[in-house]
């Protein structure tokens, strides 16, 4: 397991901070001033800000690590931003784990990740308790009524900022454009697209570097003035030193740890105890998971719903609602199918502890891979920062994220305010047309108004969060109390 290497971090003029505790010495073994106390508590309040999936997760944790505390540089943020996209698995939860490690080595990296996961997990443990419980969910939906309007507009906002950020010449408008069109009209796999938008990046940065290399050497803003130096800026950490002996170390550690509980499993309880079966399917599916949940959704509610039986028909939909209101990986989801599973399946342990222990293989499996892909791949990701044609294609990446992200915002824009979708198909394309007749004009006045807040008034987002809940949940409540 790798720590990055680090240097002092140079005074700038740009952080009055920065400068104070480089001058005064007070620099820790990663050559920065922040304490590892000081970095739990704010990934702690990542975590709880973490709602709107991956794109309002990744918004959440710019706005705190790049705008506010200037931890990391904007280069810095998107370079392991394209690299998390590359891989397998929550994007935003390996994000942050990635940039723990940068600060604190192993360390910080898993306290980065387990707190990341940790709000959701208990969140949803809590809701499908209550959920196989009860079977009735109506108030649950009111509490989350105006969170999930709200949500929109965080997602909105994070694509608007993490565009301004990327789509800075027309060659990366063009990638963001077709990425779109891509994934959005033609269901073209995540993978694919990350692979063309690398491809296209390298050959750009090799033919013409002045509009491929938009992630520059050093952050401007729009005037041109430099930006000031972030504790991790962009050349101011030495770079990693990754011995091929450490990666093998790595991997059989980490692989260990992922692999251990299966084989367990197996020995204890037998092959085909439904407990073994959810360890080995998510265990499949965490290697596969690229795109995130939606990618891998209609694949995982077939198996759950018709090959294993753990899930009734529509409870999946039900399963992805609470994901999408509770703060984490929208990957969570497969902790409800997991707690249905055992739940369903219960023996000796009863439902609703089968239940439990079930949530929490399945949330084991799904999350330490990623530990792995970070811890192994880091190293050497940021040793080739300052290639120049790895840059224009991770550039390119960003871009085409971009793209991505606005799909993922039009698909939850639709589902948020519509009750109703049509699905119009031609021409090999395939497009949602809304049921304007089934309008929800709350969610839509909700959404809108926090998006100004956010925007225009510049309102923090757990007041936000906190105020469309309660508006959504007395109207939700009125509502229900008229019919």
């Amino acid at each position: 397991m790798h720590e990055p290497s680090t240097s002092s971090v140079p005074p700038s003029s740009g952080s009055n901070q920065i400068t104070r505790d480089a001058t005064a010495g007070n620099l820790n073994a990663f050559g920065h001033h922040i304490t590892f106390g000081e970095a739990v508590r704010v990934w702690l309040r990542v975590a709880i800000l973490s709602f709107g999936g991956p794109a309002g997760q990744i918004a959440v944790m710019h706005r705190i690590l790049v705008d506010e505390k200037r931890w990391i540089g904007e280069n810095r943020f998107l370079h392991a931003l394209n690299y998390c996209m590359l891989l397998p698995g929550p994007e935003a939860m390996q994000l942050a784990t990635y940039i723990g490690w940068l600060l604190h080595g192993v360390r910080g990296g898993l306290v980065a990740g387990c707190l990341f996961v940790l709000p959701g997990f208990l969140s949803i443990m809590a809701l499908s308790v209550l959920y196989a419980s009860f079977q009735e969910a109506s108030f649950v939906q009111a509490i989350f009524f105006g969170i999930k309007a709200a949500v929109l507009a965080i997602v909105i906002e994070a694509l608007l900022r993490i565009g301004k950020r990327a789509l800075k010449t027309w060659p990366m408008y063009l990638i963001a454009a077709a990425a779109f069109v891509a994934i959005f009209a033609f269901d073209a796999p995540f993978p694919l697209i990350i692979a063309a938008a690398a491809l296209v990046g390298f050959l750009g940065g090799h033919f013409d570097p002045a509009r491929f290399l938009v992630i520059r050497a050093r952050e401007t803003t729009e005037d041109g003035e430099s930006e000031p130096e972030a504790v991790l800026h962009t050349g101011g950490m030495a770079k990693a030193q990754p011995t091929w002996r450490g990666a093998v170390r790595t991997a059989l550690i980490w692989g260990s740890i992922w692999a251990a509980p299966i084989i367990a499993l197996i020995l204890l309880v037998g092959p085909n105890h439904v407990f073994t079966e959810l360890a080995v399917f998510f265990s499949k599916l965490a290697v596969v998971t690229f795109g995130g949940a939606y990618a891998v959704l209609a694949y995982m509610a077939q198996e759950a719903v018709q090959t294993h039986g753990w899930l009734a028909p529509g409870e999946m939909l039900d399963g992805l609602g609470m994901a999408e209101t509770t703060p984490g990986p929208l990957i969570q989801v497969v902790q409800f199918v997991g707690f249905m599973g055992g739940y369903r399946e219960a023996d000796m342990l009863g439902p609703v502890a089968s239940g439990i222990a079930a949530s929490v293989i399945v949330t084991w499996v799904t999350f330490v891979p990623c530990f792995l892909w970070i811890f192994l791949g880091a190293p050497f990701i940021e040793k080739l920062r300052g290639v120049k044609l790895l840059t224009a294609a991770l550039s390119a990446v960003t871009a085409a994220v971009v793209g991505v992200i606005l799909n993922l915002a039009i698909w939850f824009a639709l589902h948020v305010a519509f009750a109703r979708l049509d699905e119009v198909r031609g021409y090999g394309a395939r497009l949602l047309v809304p049921d304007f007749a089934t309008i929800d004009v709350a969610s839509v006045v909700i959404a809108a108004a926090a998006l100004i807040a956010m925007l225009r008034f510049k309102i923090g987002m757990l007041l936000v969060l906190f105020v469309s809940a309660l508006i959504g949940s007395l109207y939700y409540l009125a509502m229900m109390a008229g019919t």
